[in-house]
């Protein structure tokens, strides 16, 4: 069976080799509508909610289009106080599957004894995953790192098999580390041989052959694409395709488009001034593919308002 041509299974649900990761701040529901114009079937994480906010607030407070499909829902938790109840919302909303955050980095999240702070205090992690577990009847994935402040990536996948998660994510790079450094992919691959359950990488995957290089080192199952989506939400697409031994490229045309509806999405979702706020994260390197200069790109990313925005990417779009 040709790997790239298979679907990747979890649970019970297939879908493609390449995934959304991921990402506190950019991978909300304006991100993911803007993706799922070129993938509307890929699997797609959200950005990570805090259990407690899923018990005491709505779905948009969460970050979910209620009915979303094809989601992995990214929840992260210190202690076992909100998981119960935060599962059973989860599951009440349709939910494809469920992802439990123990490798950020982030110090606002570490702080609290969540993220990666877990991989150092496995009793409180062993909880937490086992009654995660036990309360959903929905795929449960894991994303980790290598360790927190030591390597202990290995025992920690070993240890989350037993307890009946259904696959894994590994970001082979320690708390300390951020996303600074060279993944250990090496480490992925030890983790690959060890497990039965699927199990992904994230870090470093920005092309279609650093993807190939990777799964012949580590044989992985999937891949978390992450910084490299922002201002490119076809890539999904795109590596889907070159791992077929297709061509894929997009045209000026299309990105400005793209770029277009990604900012209309951004407003209706987030409101004028923080959906422009956001939609500059993703702006700057729309505008390096379309080929715009300097002084062009510095332009829009002064824009003070969408109108403004949308009035100069048109202006700029026409005079190509």
């Amino acid at each position: 069976m040709n790997y790239w041509k298979s679907p990747l299974v979890i649970g019970s649900r297939s879908f493609g080799r390449f995934i959304g990761s991921p990402l506190d701040g950019v991978t909300n529901v304006p991100f993911r509508q803007t993706v799922r114009l070129f993938s509307p079937e890929a699997l797609l994480y959200t950005e990570i909610c805090h259990c407690d906010t899923i018990v005491n607030d709505e779905p948009k407070k969460w970050g979910l289009e209620v009915g979303e499909p094809f989601i992995n829902f990214q929840i992260s938790s210190a202690d076992e106080t909100y998981i119960e109840r935060a599962c059973e919302r989860l599951i009440t909303h349709g939910i494809t599957m469920v992802d439990i955050n123990i490798g950020c980095p982030a110090k606002t999240v570490v702080n609290k004894g969540a993220g990666s702070a877990l991989m150092g205090d496995l009793p409180r992690l062993k909880k937490i995953i086992s009654l995660c577990r036990a309360c959903l009847s929905v795929a449960l994935t894991v994303k980790m790192r290598a360790g927190f402040k030591d390597y202990n990536a290995l025992e920690v996948a070993q240890m989350l098999q037993d307890l009946g998660i259904d696959a894994l994510c590994v970001h082979p790079r320690l708390q300390s580390q951020g996303f600074s450094g060279e993944p250990d992919y090496a480490l992925v691959g030890q983790i690959k041989k060890a497990l039965s359950i699927p199990v992904f990488v994230s870090g470093g995957i920005t092309s279609w052959p650093i993807a190939k290089i990777v799964y012949e080192a580590t044989g992985v199952d999937g891949f978390l694409i992450g910084r490299a989506l922002i201002g490119t939400p076809w890539l999904l697409l795109q590596l889907a395709r070159e791992s077929q031994g297709m061509h894929y490229i997009i045209n000026n045309t299309d990105i400005h488009a793209t770029m277009m509806y990604h900012l209309d999405s951004a407003v209706s979702w987030l409101g004028p001034s923080r959906g422009l706020a956001y939609f500059k994260k993703h702006l700057k390197v729309y505008a390096r593919h379309l080929g715009y200069e300097y002084p062009q790109s510095i332009e829009l990313l002064s824009s003070s308002c969408p109108v403004e925005c949308k009035r100069l990417c048109a202006t700029m779009q026409k005079l190509r």
